[in-house]
């Protein structure tokens, strides 16, 4: 699968800004483009990991005088790609512009960075409901490069029927199933799947950190948001909006940002309950996209056959390529999960 144009002109997330301190240089990976991200006294520069000069990565250098300096010949390059200093050489006020670094736009909105490798891009990235909402707990969890293709992974995070079974016994059960109702809303530009139920889910995830939740909702941001949200009887009790960004063809780089009401819990403790609990689901996860990868590559192309659990059917891929949907909420569905 390339990566449709609704993708490459897209803002994506490339890294927390906690992790790219003032002075600090790294490499990140976006749509299989190398990007040197730096921040400096000037502000945070995204450029093409190349120096214009002599093709050196521009990642390996180091922030010098607010300027990205590359380490093959001294070049400093600032934030908006101007090249501002040839060691050893007279650089003129109106310098050439074929001397610049090819720059990005890039954002950076509550602790997370955003750029997008296209002009065609809104002026700021759009971000989903409650995403920096000062009612809220918030904190990031952010696991590496992942094995697998971007859209698998938002396709994953929005099927409940494989919970029963790769994450039996901590988000749900295979042996012990509930009734709920699945609803299906189409927006237009995104859609979401309602699961109604009379009972939290029977894994130790729900036993322990939930008590009255009665209805959950994951709705798909194109091009690499999901957000879902569970929800009790008076208010939300906790929200994830899972990032999935396209580092290369056959990897992805996945951000997740919780969410919770604030309370008598205090934040830490809730950040590490929750963290206790979802560790050993982010794994599976990990390990079963990984799988699921090498044997698309193995037999050289994705080979899908739908059955009855998926009522989503080909909306997901159809928004991911940059199609919209008829608005319209459709008839519950009855199911097992």
């Amino acid at each position: 699968m390339s990566f449709p144009q609704a993708v490459q002109e897209a803002w994506h997330m490339v890294a927390l800004a906690r992790d790219l301190r003032p002075g600090t240089v790294r490499k990140v990976m976006l749509c299989g483009t190398p990007i040197a991200l730096f921040r400096s006294e000037r502000g945070i520069g995204a450029l093409i990991d190349r120096c214009p000069h002599r093709n050196y990565p521009l990642s390996e250098g180091r922030v010098h005088q607010g300027a990205l300096e590359c380490p093959y010949h001294g070049w400093r390059f600032a934030p908006d790609g101007s090249c501002t200093e040839i060691p050893g050489c007279p650089l003129a006020a109106a310098a050439d512009p074929r001397l610049n670094a090819a720059a990005l736009r890039v954002a950076e909105r509550h602790g997370a960075i955003f750029v997008t490798l296209s002009d065609a891009a809104p002026p700021e990235p759009p971000l989903p409901p409650d995403f920096g909402s000062p009612e809220l707990d918030h904190f990031w969890w952010q696991q590496g490069t992942w094995e697998g293709r971007a859209f698998d992974a938002i396709e994953n995070v929005m099927d409940p029927f494989h919970t029963n079974h790769l994450h039996h016994g901590f988000i749900r059960r295979r042996d012990r199933r509930l009734a709920v109702d699945l609803v299906v809303t189409s927006h237009g530009d995104g859609i979401d799947m309602a699961i109604e139920q009379t009972q939290p889910d029977l894994g130790l995830m729900s036993r322990f950190l939930e008590r009255d939740r009665q209805r959950s909702v994951s709705r798909y941001y194109p091009p690499t948001t999901v957000q879902a949200r569970w929800e009790g009887e008076t208010r939300l009790t906790l929200c994830v909006t899972a990032i999935f960004t396209p580092a290369a063809e056959g990897t992805f780089t996945p951000f997740a940002r919780f969410s919770t009401p604030k309370g008598i819990a205090p934040g830490w403790l809730k950040q590490a309950a929750i963290r206790l609990f979802l560790a050993p689901v982010v794994a599976q996860d990990r390990k079963a996209l990984a799988r699921q990868h090498a044997v698309m590559t193995q037999f050289g192309h994705p080979q899908f056959t739908s059955g009855p659990g998926d009522i989503l059917g080909s909306r997901l891929h159809r928004l991911w390529r940059g199609e919209t949907l008829e608005p319209g909420q459709e008839a519950p569905v009855k199911a097992m999960l």
